[in-house]
């Protein structure tokens, strides 16, 4: 049966909820319910109200009266899944696809030849539909993979998204289940839009034996909802929507509706929501449950289309329909979905497609004129940046109407190259930036689109709420005081939480105990490394809130470096000593994969003995996405290019609560914790950073060292935990009054201690941040457990232009003087806490504090 839950609603119940939607009055679950279950009379007055919001956001969206459809093909490149869902009959076994005649995959020539034939009937979208990781499943599925050289079916769906583009003209849209943060970032540069179902919130079809999804890893509902909250994060235009009728209460399917409506207001993400209807079918184990009759169809159409608003794109396949076209019409629906003149519909093949002119008089018989899309929307066409990929633009940009971002329905796809864009590294914008940012300063305090590129802001004050204030807690701070004095390894995750929120005479003793520590392990010398930061771009779209650096490529303070111009900073560096440049920019849309391949070696051919210290976690998977390259394999090509070791920055804090209020589209943090175990185990040594000071809590601190110290007890290969105070005056996530204005005295003092009480005996060094504290700041953190103070500098944009106040270069003498404040000597050192060669000395000595005159560049 198709209702969960037996009973209708009171006469009075459904009367108010019909007026409320009539009035246009926000709905709540509970009234959504009770609308789903409106038919005959009832339905008609929540169609009409719906109709009336479909037609406003049509009007708004300069297309009133218009029903759009999608011409393609559907290519089904591989049958075999890893779930086992209850009514389905697209996914097959082995054996059988043996006896067809059939590969486990379709081979590129099938795929090429699919997408050919689409193109030359005047189809514009290659819809690519396929079971959810089948390797993990059947052994012939992986063995098939290995012998045509594919890591995973996603990279083979990649490859093939790809001939498509380059060979056919055809747009891909992806539909290969649940993907990871990762694999989105590797399918978004091949693909226009992806999709998945969410089908439904109902966690028991899903965890109950005899459920639908019951022996389906990928139907969790928690599973795909981040999904698409990944999605989100990611600016990739997203197809969704819910299956109706495989045994969800109405409560439940109210539910799946208003999970998509938030994660839409926070991203703005999915392009389109299909409502579609259970159909059973033979031979599958819920062929006995009946069909969701279309008028329960109709009403959660009316019904999405209330919750989700106008400006949501609302769809139904027309071929699942029975010829009701005026009856789903009514409901409020704009658009019919893919339909093909060539392939069949793989997943409900016992209903074929209606034919495109059958399909127009039907929908002008229902007063709408039908017109062509492409498989990204005309909205997300008009966004641009990031939504689109710059290899992808080409391709779309040719098969779309400039004024309407619908399809031109006269064109015919033709392949295009798929490659990255001939002007990426030009040099462009304010590439002073690095020294005006002293003098001038920023251009404005926020981006253009501040209310656009971060998410919804009302979201995330709720989300971020609980970190506003860090909670205090009731410990024995004595007793914590005394673990961390005889044996700091073994302090309870109480105690320690007893001692981040130390204060007064308690954190004078903390800060003293770790003082010690520090000189027990390391000594009383302070070190420093002269060395130059070098951001060869601040473009980035995303969509950080805590940074002030990134800018759009208009933006007044936007700029990128070209080659040329960061060998010759390096060689400046050299010129004056330095042993290490530390190179890190924003992910800009337009640089090629290869781009910090070129970076490294533009360096290294300029000057060999520099170190090059470059490249942050995120800057690794965007480096692999774009690629194609698989993490390891890429860190092994940038460090044969010349990285001799990569910045642990981008991590902020590792803990996932906290990095979605801070970050829209920064990786997660396992993928954080997987490029760093990576490069270490490929002997690319790496720091390690914590930023605090924000949203974040205590627990949140105690969480982020146990995982440093976890991951160097494995590998070794962290050289330093960096200090990272948030600078808060230009931070989006600040100003929009969600964040805390930076850490305490307090805070900085409590964090640094137990650095080093937390990560002893792993992580031997600790940093503190000169430019965001100051020196006298620094000083203070000296005496409570620090033994580093990082690097002259001689460039710094990224504090800067948030709002720190301290600089951005200074002088070995400077250092020595911060060392002096704190009682101790100070030495120089390289990356890897070596001993700095000689020459490499003098010149540094030579040089000292007559730096400024070399910093201006002739462009």
């Amino acid at each position: 049966m198709t209702d969960a839950q037996p009973g209708r609603p009171t006469e009075n119940a459904m009367r108010r909820a019909l007026k409320r939607a009539r009035d246009g009055v926000a709905l709540d679950t509970a009234e959504a319910a009770v609308l789903l279950q409106a038919r005959g009379e009832q339905l008609r007055d929540l169609s009409a109200s719906a109709a009336r919001v479909r037609d406003a956001g049509l009007e708004a969206a300069g297309r009133p009266g218009v029903i759009t459809y999608s011409k393609k093909v559907f290519i089904p490149l591989t049958r075999l899944c890893r779930d086992r869902c209850h009514y389905c009959t697209f996914v097959t076994v082995p054996g059988k696809l043996r006896r067809e005649g059939h590969g486990m995959y379709l081979s590129p020539d099938e795929v090429v030849e699919v997408a050919r034939q689409g193109a030359a009937l005047g189809c514009k979208e290659a819809l690519f539909t396929l079971g959810d990781r089948p390797e993990d499943r059947w052994p012939e599925a992986r063995e098939w993979l290995d012998a045509h050289g594919y890591d995973d079916t996603l990279a083979y769906v990649r490859a093939m998204a790809i001939r498509v583009l380059e060979e056919t003209g055809l747009l891909p849209h992806l539909n290969p289940g649940v993907m990871s943060w990762t694999d989105l970032q590797r399918l978004k540069p091949v693909a226009p839009s992806l999709g998945m179902m969410l089908e439904t919130t109902a966690t028991r079809l899903w965890s109950e034996p005899g459920g639908p999804h019951h022996g389906s890893p990928d139907k969790e509902p928690a599973v795909r909802l981040r999904v698409l909250e990944d999605a989100g994060r990611s600016n990739v235009p997203f197809t969704t929507g819910v299956l109706i009728g495989i045994g969800e209460s109405y409560e439940e399917r109210a539910d799946a509706l208003f999970q998509l409506r938030r994660i839409q207001r926070q991203y703005q993400s999915i392009q389109e929501v299909i409502v579609q209807n259970f159909r059973a079918k033979p031979d599958t184990a819920m062929r006995a449950m009946p069909d969701a009759e279309l008028e329960e169809l109709a009403a959660c159409i009316a019904v999405a289309r209330h919750i989700l608003g106008p400006a949501a794109r609302i769809q139904a396949p027309p071929n699942l329909v029975d010829a009701e076209y005026a009856l789903i019409v009514g409901a409020g629906i704009d658009d019919w979905g893919g339909v093909s003149p060539l392939t069949p519909d793989h997943v409900n093949p016992e209903r074929p497609w209606p034919h495109i002119d059958q399909l127009a008089e039907r929908t002008r018989e229902s007063g709408f004129e039908l017109r062509e899309r492409l498989t990204v929307y005309p909205e997300f066409i008009a966004r641009g940046e990031p939504w689109l990929d710059p290899r992808l633009l080409p391709h779309v940009r040719a098969l779309a109407d400039p004024e309407t971002g619908l399809a031109r329905e006269d064109a015919l796809p033709e392949g295009l190259p798929w490659q990255e864009p001939d002007e990426g590294f030009t040099a462009t914008g304010r590439t002073d930036l690095h020294r005006t940012i002293d003098t001038e300063g920023r251009t404005g305090d926020r981006r253009a689109d501040f209310d656009a590129v971060y998410g919804d802001w009302e979201a995330l004050r709720e989300q971020a709420a609980p970190g506003m204030v860090p909670q205090r807690i009731d410990s024995d701070v004595r007793e914590a005081l005394a673990q961390a004095a005889d044996d700091p390894t073994r302090l309870s995750d109480d105690q320690a939480l007893a001692l981040l929120h130390a204060d007064g005479p308690a954190l004078d003793a903390l800060c003293s105990i770790a003082d010690d520590l520090r000189r027990a392990t390391v000594g009383d010398e302070v070190t420093y490394i002269v060395t130059r930061n070098i951001n060869f771009t601040n473009v980035c779209y995303t969509g950080c809130r805590f940074c002030a650096f990134a800018q759009r490529r208009t933006d007044a303070d936007a700029y990128t470096l070209s080659l040329d111009q960061v060998a010759d900073r390096a060689a400046q560096a050299w010129e004056v000593g330095a042993t290490e440049v530390c190179m890190q920019g924003g992910i800009h849309p337009d640089l090629p994969g290869t781009a910090y391949f070129d970076i490294a070696r533009a360096v290294k051919e300029r000057v060999p003995g520099m170190h090059v210290h470059a490249f942050s976690p995120m800057e690794v998977v965007n480096g692999a996405s774009r690629t194609g390259l698989s993490i390891r394999d890429w860190l092994t090509a940038a460090k044969e290019a010349g990285l001799d070791s990569i910045p642990g920055t981008a991590a902020e804090i590792l803990d996932d609560e906290v990095r979605w209020v801070l970050t829209k589209g920064k990786l997660p943090a396992a993928d954080w914790i997987e490029v760093v175990r990576t490069a270490h185990e490929l002997g690319l040594r790496s720091s390690s950073t914590m930023m605090y000071g924000h949203v974040d809590q205590p627990r949140h601190w105690l969480g982020h060292f146990r995982t440093l110290a976890a991951i160097q007890q494995e590998t070794g290969g962290f050289t330093e935990f960096v200090t990272l105070p948030f600078i808060h005056t230009n931070a989006p996530v600040y100003l929009a009054g969600i964040a805390r204005p930076g850490p305490t005295t307090r805070d900085n003092r409590a964090v640094t201690a137990m650095a080093r009480v937390l990560l002893h005996p792993h992580i031997t060094n600790i940093q503190t941040s000169w430019v965001k504290l100051g020196a006298e700041g620094a000083a203070e953190m000296l005496r409570s457990g620090a033994n580093d103070l990082g690097g002259t500098l001689m460039e710094e944009t990224i504090s800067r232009m948030a709002g720190s106040r301290y600089g951005s270069y200074r002088s070995i003498e400077d250092l020595r003087a911060i060392a002096t404040l704190a009682g101790r000597p100070a030495r120089p050192r390289t990356t890897l806490y070596g001993e700095v060669p000689a020459e490499r000395v003098a010149a540094a000595e030579a040089s000292d504090g007559h730096l400024p005159e070399l910093l201006p560049l002739a462009d």
